[in-house]
């Protein structure tokens, strides 16, 4: 096929290369006759771009260039799934056991072979039947596993395309801008960029305005890079940090530098068979973030570093993804594993012991090949007490508890990046909040304003105020504004304009139209291509400007400013008032600031001075506030200059009435013992007012208000630094940060997190907006980024998105977080419960008796399905208003505490005496046979077992109606009918109990039992509910706080070698007990992928 364009892929790609200097890039750009050139090459022009309508030219282009889409690798196959599955070291055992069980099931000693052949007679061999159920129950549990793993890709799919259906940018087609999905950009669009977008293909700049990019992610160079005409490269995957572009793309999808990395790792389907381990020895490179999983990518990040840092950077990384939960069940499995391993070899060692004694000692028994039959099953046994002891489905019980929250809160207005996010929020003791949009409807209008030398405590007629005070107002906010703000025209006579992008600039939009302005005809008279510069919003700042050619003087400039009112009226020396201009002093200045400022601020309104001034050539200049325009103007080294002697036109009092629903979910936010901190960037009057609206602070309350001036003086010793005692001295009653920097809001996370001012340590949760909100975002335990104002950077840096921008939905997450907790707390209780029991029960049967009194194979009952039906169950309760109405965990609270250690306890001591019970007098009490085996040899399933095994796994079940409570409650049927998949999962499992008890035989080691003994299973299974009353009564500050478990959080920077390479060596012990939490993260990595592409349009923040 004959090409369109006389321009290659190679040709762009080799032009775009990031290693480039800034000379080699001019000089590659110049071959091609430079950004013009280009443009001719790929037939496009800058100022009209693309041609929607004309459909052969577009699906030229895709044709040539491809389609913005790194394709990913092909899903694993389900029998894929399955080897992986399979690779379990517990269940590599039990398969080589049940196998050689299996084999020697069929081999018969010769010297025995009269009797063998009579016992033929009187019964078939079935001994094969047990190990032919321990391989269908390893197969039970390989293809649940692989079902989960497949389910939960193939929801990965479909959540993949819709988030890549919803990610968007401003593409400019046919003159006009408009809103294009990410991936249906092709070469030659040109895109506009924007303070905080995440860059979404290769390209080159053609107009700028003070444009800055990060591009760590890809050269390690932390500092800003300037990008204009002169250095005009720009690459996927970096970030834009200040100012605003118009870029042409050059290359996109596999093409990108972003294309080209993840062909490099392997993570795209083109590259799926290339061997990348060349890619790997280069150990100068870091790709972070980047797996050959697909449900493993994030955001990519190619550095330069040394292999010291690259250690400890990856250990920094791993440990952030540690939550406090995952932390103490990871040292919790260890735990147990290493409690399990003992039992299980003590077992072994004495059904070993006890044989032989009997055996060749009593018995003096030649020693032959039939002694490999019952070693067997002794193994057999002994690893299946290994696997009873481990919880298996606790990993489960979490990821189900969590995909549940995380679908529920999806509703709520929460869209959960990470999972561990879910129950990290639900321990969070305090919530540093943002203001706009957060506590507050994010809809501004103009509601007071001072102009002409005038307070207007109510908006003045247009007739009131002069022409050419009019006519400047219109100017100053209309040009020197992002033009992507504007109102739209409602679709009802009755409703109000919807505003399009910065809320705070369409407030100010609706105040030039009230003065009779017309935005839209000046902004179409001012093109942003005509701007002379911009000085874009950034925290420092806290002001826009804007340069533009004077409309009456030739060869003059007006300089348009607008922002922090105090800021920008500080840098005033004039003002108007009709058609003068007169001085503004510093009297005049503290007039204003207490008589205007103070009382809107008072009033909760939002205050915003515009201004401007005027660069003249000398021979024009005819008043004082105008400045003389010598030469070319110094934009960078002089901008503090440039913006100063401004003259006032107007300061304006924008509302931004509070949520109504604000104000409850605060009180909801104390009651459960969280601390509601607000910091802002707004006048501290303006904040004290907002916060005592929500509730943060009463009339008469001794919080701190600090302005970050002031903050900062207080927190710094003599040298300049912060430190930790003297902020240990402010947070604890700090409520209200204003004029604050995002270094500032960093600053106090990060020391609350450190604080041990609480024994139970701070778990911080951050809100935040802007490109500068990042810091503090990842820096918290829980990161909400807006989904509505919030930037790409602040979401990629967030756990949580916040898709309504709104308060209350914070709290829906704290008691989904808490939900989450309990859920996992409850199946914990139930589980060491079972786990206490059938371990304990297996190797005390096996030193009184010789035998177990649970056969392998119904220890695999109730481990595998009993564990998994239960942990299904339990991780589905729905969460209650209940929830919070206690305090938080913190970070130090026990993971098991005394109450859920006496519940476990107690009812363990209950089941085993039952069992004990049944075990030693049973034949005597419900007049049946002893089952107890006289040789190991020959087992047959009897009565008196199989009454054990069923009131066990009864009383289990009556237990887990216990479980439901973890806190002392009484009552555990309360709502126990709102939740049916508890009470379905609850009879289903019931009746499956009943057809293995009375139709199992020898397959699961059963005896069908009578009516009667039926009915004194059942009266131990409800005993359990009446004996659950007792323990309940049993004071719990009684019992000694030694016996909680997990009450620290442990460091697991040795432990990282779950999910890859350890930072050191860590022992195959620890590894076997980790795999189930590895499990976990394999699981919880789908969501991950949400880093990179959950974006939608931000705008500027002030």
């Amino acid at each position: 096929m004959e090409s369109k364009f006389p321009i290659s892929i190679k040709e762009l790609t080799d032009l775009m290369q990031v290693q480039l200097k800034p000379d080699e890039q001019q000089e590659f750009l110049n071959r091609h006759g430079h950004i013009e050139g280009l443009c001719k090459k790929l037939q496009v022009d800058t100022q009209t771009g693309l041609d929607s309508n004309d459909k052969s030219d577009l699906d030229s282009r895709e044709a040539q260039f491809g389609r913005n889409e790194i394709p990913p690798k092909p899903p694993k196959s389900f029998f894929h799934l399955m080897w992986e599955a399979v690779q379990d070291t517990t269940l590599i055992i039990l398969i080589i056991s049940a196998v050689i069980s299996l084999a020697l099931s069929f081999y018969h000693d010769p010297s025995q072979k009269a009797d063998e052949e009579f016992s033929q007679i009187e019964e078939p061999n079935v001994e094969w039947i047990e190990g032919a159920a321990i391989l269908i129950a390893v197969l039970v549990v390989v293809l649940v596993t692989s079902f989960n793993d497949w389910s939960k890709e193939r929801q990965f799919r479909g959540l993949q395309s819709k988030i890549d259906s919803d990610q968007r940018i401003s593409v400019l087609r046919n003159g006009q801008i408009i809103q294009l999905p990410v991936k249906d950009i092709l070469v030659g669009d040109i895109c506009q960029i924007f303070y905080g977008h995440l860059i979404p293909a290769d390209g080159l700049v053609v107009e700028s305005n003070d444009l800055k990019v990060d591009e760590s992610s890809l050269t390690g160079e932390t500092n800003l890079i300037k990008k204009s005409i002169e250095r005009p490269m720009l690459f996927s995957g970096t970030h834009v940090m200040e100012g605003s572009a118009k870029m042409l793309v050059t290359a996109i999808g596999i093409n990108s530098q972003t294309g080209i990395i993840m062909s490099l790792l392997g993570a795209t389907d083109s590259d799926e068979k290339k061997d990348d381990s060349a890619t790997k020895k280069d150990n100068n490179k870091v790709y972070k973030g980047v797996s050959t999983n697909d449900q493993d990518a994030e955001a990519i990040e190619l550095t330069t570093k040394k292999p010291d840092e690259e250690e400890k950077g990856e250990s920094k990384l791993k440990k952030k993804e540690q939550s406090v939960l995952q932390a103490k069940l990871t040292k919790l499995a260890i735990q147990i594993g290493y409690a399990g391993m003992t039992i299980a070899i003590c077992t072994v060692i004495v059904l070993i012991i006890r044989f032989c004694i009997k055996e060749y000692a009593q018995e003096k028994k030649p020693l032959n090949a039939t002694i490999l039959n019952p070693l067997i099953k002794f193994l057999i046994t002994g690893i299946t007490v290994l696997v009873v002891a481990v919880p298996e489905g606790l990993p489960l019980a979490v990821t189900i508890s969590l995909a549940y929250a995380v679908k529920k809160m999806m509703k709520d207005n929460n869209l959960v990046r990470h999972l561990d996010a879910c129950e990290t929020m639900g321990n969070a003791t305090a919530i540093c909040s943002d203001k706009t949009g957060t506590l507050t409807t994010n809809r501004m209008t103009v509601v007071q304003c001072y102009v002409n030398a005038k307070y207007y405590e109510n908006l003045p007629n247009p007739d009131d105020v002069p022409v050419q005070i009019r006519k400047l107002v219109d100017a100053g906010i209309s040009i020197n504004s992002n033009y992507a703000s504007k109102l739209e025209k409602p679709e009802k006579p009755n409703q109000l304009p919807t505003q399009l992008g910065n809320k705070t600039e369409c407030g100010l939009l609706g105040f030039v139209e009230h003065l009779g302005g017309n935005y839209a005809s000046t902004r179409e008279s001012h093109p942003t291509n005509t701007f002379v510069h911009v000085y874009t919003f950034n925290s420092s700042r806290k002001s826009m400007s804007t340069c533009i050619r004077h409309p009456t003087i030739p060869g003059a400039l007006r300089l348009f400013t607008k922002g922090a009112s105090e800021m920008v009226l500080n840098k005033c020396k004039y003002i108007m008032v009709g058609d003068k201009i007169k001085e503004f002093t510093h009297s005049d200045f503290n007039h204003v600031n207490k008589n205007v400022i103070e009382p809107m601020a008072c009033e909760g309104l939002r205050t915003i001075c515009v201004a401007y001034k005027d660069f003249v050539p000398s021979e024009h200049k005819k008043y004082d506030h105008e400045q003389v325009l010598k030469g070319d103007l110094n934009w960078d080294d002089d901008e503090a200059n440039l913006n100063n002697g401004l003259t006032c036109i107007c300061i304006c009092g924008i509302q931004d009435p509070v949520r109504p629903e604000v104000p409850e979910a605060i009180r909801k936010c104390k009651s459960a013992g969280i601390v509601v901190r607000m910091v802002t960037g707004d006048n501290v009057n303006t904040a004290r007012s907002i916060a005592r609206s929500c509730g943060i602070i009463g009339v008469n309350d001794d919080f701190l208000v600090l302005e970050g001036k002031e903050f900062n003086q207080q927190i710094k010793n003599e040298n300049g630094e912060v430190c930790q005692e003297k902020v240990d001295q402010i947070w604890p009653k700090l409520r209200v940060l204003a004029r604050s920097s995002p270094q500032d809001k960093y600053v106090l996370v990060k020391h609350i997190i450190s604080s041990k001012l609480n024994p139970n340590r701070e778990v911080v949760a951050v809100t935040g907006d802007g490109t500068n909100d990042g810091p503090a975002l990842k820096k918290a335990d829980v990161g909400f980024a807006m989904g509505i104002q919030g930037t790409d950077v602040a979401k990629e840096a967030s756990d949580i998105i916040l898709t309504d921008d709104n308060f209350n939905s914070i709290v829906k997450a704290v008691m989904w977080g808490r939900n989450v907790y309990d859920s996992i707390a409850k199946f914990l209780q139930f589980q060491m419960t079972v786990n206490c029991v059938s371990v304990t029960t297996a190797f005390l049967g096996a030193c009184i008796v010789g035998e177990s009194p649970l056969r392998a194979v119904q220890m695999l009952w109730v481990n595998l399905i009993m564990d998994t039906l239960a942990s299904l169950a339990l991780a589905t309760e729905p969460p209650t208003e209940d929830l919070l109405d206690r305090k938080p965990y913190g970070r130090t609270k026990a993971l098991i505490s005394r109450t859920m250690m006496k519940n476990i306890i107690g009812h363990a001591v209950y089941q085993l005496i039952v069992i004990f019970v049944i075990l030693f007098f049973g034949p005597q009490l419900f007049d049946m046979d002893n089952g107890i085996p006289e040789d190991a040899t020959h087992f047959k399933p009897t009565q008196h077992f199989t009454m054990i095994f069923n009131s066990f796994v009864l009383m289990t079940l009556f237990n887990e109606i216990n479980s439901r409570k973890i806190h002392g409650e009484r009552n555990v049927f309360k709502g126990f009918f709102s939740n049916p998949i508890f009470y379905c999962i609850w009879i289903v499992t019931l009746c499956l109990q009943f057809v293995i008890v009375q139709f199992g035989s020898y397959a699961f080691a059963c005896h069908w039992l009578t009516l009667e003994q039926w009915a004194w299973c059942i009266l131990f299974g409800v005993g359990t509910l009446l004996w659950g009353q007792i323990v309940t009564t049993i004071p719990t500050r009684s019992l000694p706080k030694k016996i909680e478990i997990g009450n620290e959080v442990p460091n697991l920077s040795n432990f990282t070698g779950v999910n890859g390479s350890p930072d050191s060596e860590i022992r195959n012990g620890q590894v076997l007990w980790l795999r189930g939490i590895a499990r976990l993260h394999t699981q919880v990595q789908v969501v991950k992928t949400f880093q990179e592409h959950v974006s939608k349009s931000p705008s500027q923040q002030w």
